[in-house]
């Protein structure tokens, strides 16, 4: 008989756990309450920015990154090696760039002048753009339907099922592990629960440091035609990502409080990814909650379209679509992954990636059983 693993949630997480599992041999069973994925997956950039991360999540976001390009191969998700550029608008940012391409192997990346970074964003004119750094490896999916694509390939499967609209309710230990949902119980061999910031619904216990953190994004009419080119990376990015840690970044932290405390305030990280439909996902501010309350401040996207538009050289941007982003997020660790029941393995991204390293988490987690 083949084992089966029952996997709680149809996120990005949860689905790579599903994809692993499946190519190792396993049947699945992938339980999700919604009638389709609402949550952190599809309120993204889309952005698997491998080239940024450091520390474990790095070696993970390495790791997925080929895992990525083989889902667009054999699932066909839309996702696609776009690269990533980082443009500087002031000294201190472009020092940034420069000691980061210093610590990255030349083949992976590329210091760009200004008018290079022009040309890539097909500028009329550089304006205040000083420097661009172009790393090469990485990719941008459409966060719009990539967890669907996905799920229709799991369920597609001869080993694979996909159960919606079901919500679990526990998750009782005996012969085998038994998941108790409101459409019957489900018998499995292994559980994995990847339910991101609702993990404290079945094990609140593990989620006492769990908070929710919500983002502020658009949907923008591209100024100008921009082609199908990198996603971008501002300053402000700069700052949050731990591959360009180091003695340039603070001084770039101090430069920004003092010139831009406002972006500080909200936790800006104003950066964009560019979509097939000619349009760019936009954003993003950074607040954190126990509950988050549901409602956007006009002032913070007015922040960060500002600066977004004053990048490329345009008066506004006309934005189509706003929304509010939520993902689990934790001050003492990036990852949670435990076992709170013999053969549950429950496992949570508490830093905004779970696109760029889920599907790695996905194959360690399987060729760990």
């Amino acid at each position: 008989m083949t084992s089966h693993i029952a996997i709680v949630g149809a996120g990005i997480v949860g689905l790579s756990h599903a994809v692993a599992a499946l190519d190792a041999g396993y049947r699945v069973t992938v339980i999700e309450e919604g009638s389709a994925a609402q949550l952190a997956s599809i309120r993204n950039f889309g952005h698997v920015c491998t080239s940024v991360q450091a520390g474990e999540v790095g070696e993970l976001a390495r790791e997925a990154n080929p895992i990525w390009r083989s889902l667009a191969e054999r699932a066909g998700v839309e996702a696609r090696v776009s690269g990533t550029l980082a443009v500087a608008r002031s000294a201190a940012e472009e020092a940034v760039l420069v000691e980061l391409a210093g610590r990255t192997a030349a083949n992976e990346r590329e210091l760009l002048t200004a008018q290079q970074v022009a040309r890539e964003l097909r500028l009329a004119e550089p304006g205040a753009i000083r420097a661009g750094l172009m790393l090469a490896g990485d990719l941008t999916a459409n966060p719009r339907t990539v967890v669907a694509d996905l799920a229709a390939w799991v369920d597609a499967h001869e080993r694979g099922e996909m159960r919606f609209s079901t919500s679990v309710r526990g998750i009782r230990e005996g012969q085998h592990l038994t998941v108790e949902t409101n459409r019957g119980d489900i018998a499995a061999d292994r559980v994995i629960v990847a339910t991101g910031h609702l993990v404290g619904r079945l094990f609140p216990e593990l989620a006492e440091d769990v908070r929710e953190c919500v983002l502020q994004m658009a949907r923008v009419r591209a100024p100008h035609d921009m082609g199908l080119g990198p996603a971008v990376l501002s300053g402000t990015s700069m700052l949050r990502y731990g591959a360009f840690a180091g003695p340039a970044q603070e001084a770039l932290r101090a430069e920004t409080a003092r010139i831009r405390p406002d972006l500080l305030d909200i936790g800006a990280n104003v950066m964009f990814t560019q979509q097939p439909d000619g349009t760019l996902l936009v954003g993003d501010s950074h607040d954190y909650f126990d509950t988050a309350p549901p409602f956007l401040d006009e002032r913070w996207s007015e922040l960060l379209l500002a600066d977004a538009a004053a990048l490329l050289g345009a008066p506004r941007l006309e934005v189509l679509e706003r929304w509010q982003g939520i993902y689990a997020s934790s001050s003492e660790r990036e990852l949670l992954r435990e076992q709170p029941i013999p053969g549950v393995h429950v496992v949570t991204v508490t830093t905004g990636i779970g696109m760029t390293i889920g599907p790695a988490l996905g194959a360690r987690t399987i060729a760990a059983l």
